[in-house]
C-alpha cells in the first residue's frame, strides 16, 4: 500500500504563509492551489495544505485551535543531516518564524524546532537509524 500525507493547516494570510514556505525552499502545486489553499511540497509523500481559516471552517464543526497560543500538532519532518537540519531552522527563523526551544543534540538524533507565521510547530530532525 502506498500512502502520502496531506496535513491541512488553517492560515490565516494564504500569501504569506506561501511566501513563507518558499523562502524555507519548498515549491508549491499550482494542482491544489487556490484563494482558498495552497498545497506545500515536502517530498512526493509528503505535502501541507495552507488553507484559509474561513475554508478550513468548512471542514470540521469544531473550532479551530489557535496555534499562537495552544499546540494542537507538531509536524516533524526527518532530513538526511544535521546540516540540513540547521539550514531549514535558519532560514525559518530569517522569514520571521518563531524561536521555540535550543536545539536537541543526542548524537545519533539532533533536530530543532520552529514555529510558522500561525505559530503551528514544526520540528526538524536527522536520524542515525543505525545507532538507534
Amino acid at each position: 500500500m502506498s500512502v502520502k500525507i496531506f496535513v491541512n493547516l488553517p492560515v490565516t494570510d494564504l500569501t504569506k504563509s506561501i511566501e513563507f514556505f518558499a523562502a524555507l525552499g519548498f515549491a508549491h502545486n499550482p494542482q491544489f492551489t487556490d484563494e482558498n489553499a495552497s498545497c506545500v511540497v515536502f517530498s512526493d509523500t509528503v505535502y501541507a495544505m495552507l488553507v484559509t481559516e474561513p475554508y478550513f471552517k468548512t471542514f470540521t464543526t469544531k473550532e479551530i485551535a489557535d496555534a499562537a497560543t495552544t499546540t494542537e500538532v507538531i509536524v516533524s519532518l526527518a532530513l538526511d543531516s544535521r546540516e540540513q537540519v540547521d539550514e531549514l531552522a535558519d532560514k525559518a527563523l530569517a522569514a520571521g518564524g518563531g524561536f521555540v526551544k535550543e536545539p536537541e543534540d543526542h548524537g545519533f538524533m539532533y533536530g530543532r524546532s520552529f514555529e510558522d507565521l500561525d505559530g503551528h510547530v514544526w520540528n526538524v530532525f536527522w536520524m542515525d537509524e543505525s545507532a538507534a
